[in-house]
């Protein structure tokens, strides 16, 4: 769920922050209370919060400007005057939701959303709102700006999917499996416009006492041998047995990922064709770990089988994904 602070300068901005708190979570500061505006921009863009200042435009403006780095990292900034009149996004449009926030503000409040991006204005389909919905990592974002102004010139988008993608086309949008795509939704990378959905459970194996920078590493060269994306890594999973390896835990924690715990019967129960070590079985209890834990967390198939070094076994399974077409 997107976290949301408020920044109000009046009491009368500070009633609609708390109004508009109450309807969609977040926590209201305000200038009267003894924020200031220079330290509360910068203490919430290192959260990654929404923003959003109940005042001027202009001041939210001045704020955020020596904070603004990229449209990959950047929180949604809306502005809405304290009048409850208007509700304008100012930065991470898409990307960050500040168009969405928008919208949800000027419904809690009355308000009229203010949205200027020219996908949305056009009524044309916006492949970085589309990959925010669906929690897709975008690889380049530096792409985005091409595929939409192609779209706006009137062009056609042909999209290469990995994965099926259900409902009606929008418009202006082609479904391809050229090697030409202004889009791909997939787990490599590729020239054009690239949205990685998080389909992947990286299976572990590891020796006792294995250090945290030494999984790195592994992971970094299954990723180079494979040409798999590390955006594609949604959890990890391993035999119950490791639950307490400090390192393993400190390199899930470090890339965000769950980790699936499950017993040597769990894992020894599952059919198929996985690599067998008779060391492995000595030791954890079950013939193989990375690979019947990646399947057996993932509930799909292995497409990468044990990459083994440095006392480190991996190994990737995919996750049934299914995508559509809605932007809600």
């Amino acid at each position: 769920m997107r976290e949301i602070a408020y920044l109000a300068f009046t009491e009368k901005g500070r009633a609609l922050a708390l109004k508009l708190s109450a309807a969609l979570g977040g926590e209201v500061s305000c200038t009267r209370g003894g924020a200031t505006l220079r330290d509360w921009t910068a203490q919430s863009f290192e959260t990654g919060r929404a923003l959003v200042y109940v005042g001027a435009v202009g001041i939210a403006v001045r704020a955020i400007a020596p904070h603004v780095k990229s449209k990959l990292t950047d929180p949604a900034v809306v502005a809405v005057d304290e009048c409850a009149r208007y509700a304008v996004p100012l930065l991470s449009g898409h990307l960050g939701g500040a168009n969405a926030l928008a919208h949800e503000i000027a419904q809690a409040c009355g308000a009229e959303a203010v949205v200027t991006t020219a996908t949305d204005r056009n009524g044309l389909f916006a492949f970085d709102d589309w990959a925010r919905v669906h929690g897709l990592a975008v690889l380049n974002p530096d792409k985005i700006k091409a595929v939409s102004s192609k779209l706006l010139d009137g062009g056609t988008i042909f999209v290469r999917s990995r994965f099926p993608i259900g409902g009606a086309l929008p418009e202006g949008v082609e479904l391809t499996d050229g090697d030409d795509a202004d889009v791909y939704v997939d787990i490599r990378a590729h020239e054009g416009l690239t949205l990685v959905p998080r389909a992947l459970v990286l299976g572990v194996g590891c020796r006792r006492g294995i250090e945290r920078e030494t999984l790195e590493r592994r992971f970094h060269v299954l990723c180079e041998k494979s040409g798999i994306l590390p955006q594609a890594v949604a959890s990890a999973a391993t035999v119950e047995l490791k639950r307490d390896e400090a390192g393993l835990l400190a390199f899930c924690a470090s890339h965000g990922w769950p980790l699936s715990l499950y017993s040597a019967e769990e894992l020894a129960a599952l059919e198929g064709g996985f690599t067998a070590s008779a060391f492995v079985k000595e030791t954890a209890g079950v013939d193989n770990v990375c690979e019947r834990a990646a399947v057996k967390a993932s509930g799909g198939e292995l497409i990468i089988k044990k990459h083994a070094g440095g006392g480190v076994t991996l190994a990737l399974a995919e996750k049934d994904i299914r995508l559509d077409w809605q932007l809600t």
